[in-house]
């Protein structure tokens, strides 16, 4: 008898899941003071980058966390933001 395979799709939620846990990252990062910058900022694009390719690998169906994400890119953005926005102050 002849073994079945599963036709099952694997799903590749990694990117959705790594732009979570490096937006958060960076966000808290940001606010703190001197060491902040340099951890906030680089944390956080990576996270905008990571959270990209998950919502773009969500809509091309190979993927199931596309508004984990959506939320990693978002909290890197803020990330961002904050960390550029406490070096202009």
């Amino acid at each position: 008898m002849a073994e079945e395979y599963s036709t099952r799709p694997l799903f590749r939620n990694g990117a959705g899941s790594a732009a979570v846990i490096l937006g958060i990252i960076a966000l808290v990062c940001a606010f703190v003071p001197f060491i902040g910058d340099f951890v906030a900022v680089p944390t956080g694009v990576a996270a905008v980058v990571c959270g990209w390719v998950g919502v773009s690998r969500d809509e091309k169906g190979l993927a199931t966390n596309g508004r984990e994400a959506m939320i990693g890119a978002a909290l890197g953005g803020a990330a961002v933001f904050v960390a550029y926005a406490a070096t202009i102050v």
